[in-house]
Order: structure tokens, then C-alpha cells, then sequence
């Protein structure tokens, strides 16, 4: 069963992942999807850092996963949320998702999330919850699988 502080904790990493992902967003100052060194060094001079060519170069490296001299939005979530107590977003996903799978069957209906909601002290009615699982529902079973979860947040960033 979820606890509540779980998914308080779960929510504050969603909301940390949505930030991240706005800081993208400025980084790409071309928005094409990636970030060049150039971007990532102009950025960082705006806001008042003083890294060197290197420091960039150096940060590039540590995030460029591929190999490709950029900075996708995958390896830019990774890069940031690695050090995160849950280990990276992949698993702060899963563990959002299970915070709201009350019954462990692998998928969240609107029933669960109303339950998860009111554990938290958000008071959200039944229809709500259940039409917020519906607008998620990706095969229309009325259910959101882990499947259907990922690709509804994937669509946030």
C-alpha cells in the first residue's frame, strides 16, 4: 500500500524532473533537442559561472552517454537526477507509479488514484480521478498501465 509521504516524496521528484527539463529547454537555445557545448557554456556564463572551455568540456563528457558530442534530454535527466536518492528517473517513474498502484496489479485505476490522493490530503471526487485515468488510458481499459504511465509523462518533456 502507498504511504502517503511516498508519494509526496514522489511528486516533489516529478515536479525536481519538470524543472529539469524547463533548464533543458533554456539550454537549447536552438531548440533542436540537444545541447552543444557552446550552448551549455553560454547558459552557464549567464548565470554568472566562470567555466572554463575545459569545465564545459569536461561536464559535456560526463552526460554525452552516446558519444555524440551533444547532450539529448535523456542524457540531461540522467546527468541530473543520477545522484538522486531513488538512482535516476527511470526509477523514480517506477516508484511514482507504485505509490498509486494501491493493489499491486500493475495498473492504476481512477478508484486507486482517488484513494492515493485522499491519503495525501488532496481532495479530488471520484469522477475526477477516474476521468483523469481515462484522458492516460492509452488501450481504453480503464485502467493506466506502467506502460501508458511513462508515455504520459515522456509526453511532459
Amino acid at each position: 500500500m502507498a504511504q502517503s509521504g511516498s508519494l509526496s516524496a514522489e511528486t516533489e521528484t516529478l515536479s525536481h524532473v519538470l524543472s529539469l527539463v524547463e533548464a533543458f529547454r533554456a539550454f537549447d537555445s536552438d531548440n533542436d533537442g540537444t545541447i552543444t557545448a557552446q550552448e551549455l557554456g553560454g547558459i552557464l556564463t549567464s548565470l554568472g559561472y566562470k567555466a572554463s572551455e575545459q569545465d564545459v568540456r569536461a561536464m559535456m563528457q560526463q552526460g554525452d552517454t552516446n558519444k555524440d558530442g551533444l547532450l539529448s534530454l535523456e542524457e540531461f535527466l540522467e546527468m541530473n537526477t543520477k545522484d538522486m536518492e531513488l538512482g535516476g528517473i527511470a526509477n523514480s517513474l517506477r516508484t511514482a507509479f507504485d505509490s498509486l498502484n494501491l493493489d499491486g496489479d500493475e495498473i492504476v485505476t481512477g478508484e486507486e488514484l482517488h484513494a492515493a490522493m485522499g491519503n495525501i490530503g488532496v481532495d479530488l471526487s471520484i469522477e475526477n480521478c477516474q476521468n483523469i485515468i481515462a484522458s492516460m488510458d492509452g488501450d481504453g481499459d480503464g485502467a493506466v498501465s506502467f506502460e501508458d504511465f511513462q508515455i504520459i509523462v515522456s509526453s511532459f518533456l
